[in-house]
């Protein structure tokens, strides 16, 4: 844990240090800037103060404040033990990773993060640190999707799970959870070798959670049946999270983790953004799918 925690801080800065912010027009108390009065605008909202400098009107705009709570939920079921010798890391680490990083950049910005069923919602300095404790001393049944609770509808939820889960399952949680109006964001961390099947020859697949073993005499021939359930099962939760609204993304662990942190990053928040009247930026992350 100690070394993830450092991990995470590193990628959490490298983020935070090419991030212009999620800085944009709205309600707050902060001043943003600066811009040219538009013709059919209300006067009252000139500041002429500013406008007395120049040979323009000028508005003055304060910045949106998007602080709001996060829910971030990190697999840690026997699953996402798996690590391929096409990676270093394994889906856990990986997971882990993310969303302790995430954390960090969330809380920088002035949100607070929670770990449903863990740890209640804090905006501390030491987020990082309190999140890897409630994570080490949990001694309850390590579950691969989050336990029903009720997040206000002004939060978000950020799921990270390889979702080799029932599709029923997921269907019933992402409806649970989207039950107040809280929004969220479903990421699958899977490993290369999950999504290519690299296999040749006689293989013994045994099951993490279950312990159920399957031999293939020629595995090869298994992969195109393999990778057609595989995008079936992608498919089924694209659709779930389509119709709640939600984002689906899928990060590969041989991708860099920070791809992951700013895409989660540009899109956290930005319903909130619609909601105070701005349009949010379409964000197009460079994610493997």
């Amino acid at each position: 844990m100690p070394r993830l925690i450092l991990e995470a801080r590193r990628v959490g800065a490298t983020v935070l240090h090419g991030l212009h912010g999620r800085r944009r027009t709205g309600p707050g108390e902060n001043f943003w800037q600066y811009r040219r009065f538009v013709s059919g605008e209300p006067a009252s909202r000139v500041d002429w103060r500013r406008s007395a400098r120049d040979d323009h009107l000028y508005v003055r705009e304060q910045e949106w404040e998007a602080a709001h709570t996060v829910w971030i939920w990190p697999d840690r079921s026997p699953s996402m033990a798996f690590a391929s010798p096409l990676v270093r890391d394994t889906k856990l680490y990986r997971t882990l990773l993310i969303a302790l990083a995430l954390a960090e950049v969330l809380v920088e910005g002035g949100e607070r993060v929670g770990i449903p069923g863990l740890l209640r919602p804090t905006g501390g300095r030491n987020v990082v640190e309190r999140m890897a404790q409630a994570i080490v001393h949990d001694r309850s049944e390590r579950a691969s999707l989050p336990p029903n609770f009720a997040p206000s509808p002004l939060a978000e939820i950020v799921l990270l799970s390889d979702l080799w889960t029932d599709i029923a399952d997921i269907r019933r949680t992402l409806t649970q959870l989207s039950g107040s109006g809280a929004r969220g964001h479903v990421v699958q961390i899977v490993d290369p070798a999950e999504e290519t099947f690299p296999y040749w020859g006689r293989i013994e697949f045994v099951e993490p959670e279950g312990g159920g073993r399957v031999t293939a005499g020629r595995a090869q021939v298994w992969r195109g049946d393999y990778t057609e359930r595989v995008a079936r099962h992608r498919a089924e939760i694209r659709s779930e999270t389509d119709r709640l609204a939600w984002s689906f993304t899928i990060h590969r662990t041989d991708r860099p983790a920070s791809e992951l942190l700013l895409a989660l990053h540009a899109r956290i928040g930005t319903g909130f953004a619609d909601s105070a009247g701005r349009a949010p930026a379409e964000i197009e992350p460079r994610v493997s799918a």
